[in-house]
């Protein structure tokens, strides 16, 4: 189970201008869960910069979902993270967007993918108003493993009075955590996450 540690970072981009939030937090439930400082996870925020600035000709989707880095590791559990990127450009009547990101965990016994709770997870974040293109980043660290993430991002359009005008939700790529290496042993029990023996 993912005692995960969250940071977050929001761009909006209007006529070029970049305006950015910041916030973190820190997952409950677990001793030894990570605080995230606001900058962890802004590596990012130079090429989410740069969103719209692609080939005119090729047609650009209204919403995209991006698993932007996975980092990996047999030790420690806080070196493991997924960097989830949702991205939005306003529709006709948009006067604000939001985008909700939420992280979803497969581990190697289950079958299918079950949604993580932790602060600052399946929170809607909004852009200012007029806003063009809206991107939010979240970095999730302290990752268990074995196990397979991935983010459900989603995304509305709304009206001068708060309506949706439309909402969509996309999956983003998955982000693996191998299980320790070959040849490395285990104390009797099962796994652990600490570094392995030698």
């Amino acid at each position: 189970m993912c005692a995960c540690a969250v940071a977050v970072l929001s761009l909006a981009l209007a006529q070029g201008a970049v305006g950015d939030t910041q916030s973190s937090s820190t997952a409950a439930g677990s001793t030894g869960a990570t605080t995230v400082t606001g900058t962890t996870g802004l590596t990012g925020a130079t090429g989410t910069g740069q969103v719209g600035q692609g080939s005119p000709s090729a047609p650009k989707s209204l919403a995209s979902a991006t698993l932007e880095q996975c980092a990996t590791a047999t030790a420690p559990q806080t070196e493991r993270s997924a960097t989830l990127v949702g991205e939005m450009s306003a529709i006709a009547g948009t006067a604000r967007m939001q985008i909700d990101v939420q992280l979803q965990e497969r581990s190697t016994v289950e079958g299918r993918f079950r949604t993580v709770h932790a602060p600052a997870l399946g929170v809607w974040h909004s852009s200012n108003p007029g806003v063009k293109v809206f991107a939010h980043i979240q970095q999730v660290t302290n990752l268990s493993a074995p196990a397979v993430y991935r983010g459900l991002i989603g995304f509305r359009w709304l009206d001068a009075e708060g309506h949706v005008l439309k909402s969509e939700s996309l999956h983003t790529a998955v982000c693996e955590q191998p299980s320790k290496p070959a040849g490395s042993t285990n104390a009797p029990g099962g796994a652990s996450d600490s570094a392995p023996g030698s």
